[in-house]
């Protein structure tokens, strides 16, 4: 643990994707370890770079397995692998329930995970104009501002808890299941304010796919929600206007 506590602490909150190898986007994972491996299996992280978006444990059946799995492939693949902080990464700073794979350790145990897990990055950004996160996006001035996100912030908590709605106006009020939820207007003005053309996340199992003209793309790669397995790919030198541009697989 104390070399992947390394290798997070050198990355930050906001890592810069290499712009040469192809980018594969994937979902909540949630205990979902079969998922997992056939990630790890088709896109081998030698050869591209993964970007899990958040949520390996909880809801699934095997959250301890996934989470090994996933930690294992990023102290292997350091530059091949990046995971991101999802809210189920985050019940230490915000307690929910259910949380299977929290509430049933020591308090010991969860807080010795709770502040491992603490330190994952909160989104990647990738030159031609994608950003990928779990949840929705921070109310910043510019996106170097990410890396100075303090844990249990209101931006912060759209990162990791924030969902999206396609409907016009900024704040959905009330939000869905008291968790942040955004309009149209906010996202239009935030991803304007930053220059993201796309918006790659997770979070919302079942969120339409594409909203807000195409440009936010909403990705799962969990069964534990009965939904399809789904990644999504960044091809070097392609040319990007809208989430459509990314290749979409399903698994």
């Amino acid at each position: 643990m104390n070399e992947l506590q390394e290798i997070l602490s050198r990355e930050g909150r906001l890592v810069s994707l290499p712009a040469d190898r192809t980018v594969v986007f994937v979902g909540d994972t949630h205990g979902d370890v079969q998922a997992t491996q056939q990630v790890l299996h088709h896109y081998p992280p030698d050869e591209h770079v993964l970007v899990f978006l958040g949520d390996y444990v909880d809801r699934g059946p095997d959250s301890h397995g996934n989470l090994r799995i996933v930690l294992e492939a990023k102290r292997d693949h350091p530059q091949g692998v990046f995971l991101l902080m999802g809210n189920h990464e985050a019940w230490a700073v915000t307690p929910f329930s259910p949380a299977e794979f929290w509430q049933e350790m020591t308090p010991d145990q969860s807080r010795v995970w709770g502040e491992f897990l603490a330190g994952l990055p909160l989104a990647v950004h990738h030159s031609s104009g994608v950003l990928g996160l779990h949840g929705a996006l921070p109310d910043v001035s510019s996106l170097s501002e990410i890396a100075g996100i303090e844990l249990g912030s209101a931006d912060w908590r759209k990162i990791v808890w924030g969902d999206w709605a396609e409907v016009p106006g900024f704040v959905v009020d009330p939000g869905i299941h008291g968790r942040p939820a955004l309009g149209s207007d906010y996202f239009k003005e935030v991803a304007g304010r930053l220059g993201i053309k796309v918006l790659v996340r997770s979070h919302q199992p079942h969120a339409p796919s594409y909203m807000f003209g195409d440009r936010c793309l909403t990705l799962f790669t969990s069964r534990a929600y009965g939904t399809v397995r789904q990644v999504a790919l960044l091809h070097p030198g392609r040319r990007l206007s809208t989430a459509r541009d990314l290749e979409l697989v399903e698994l």
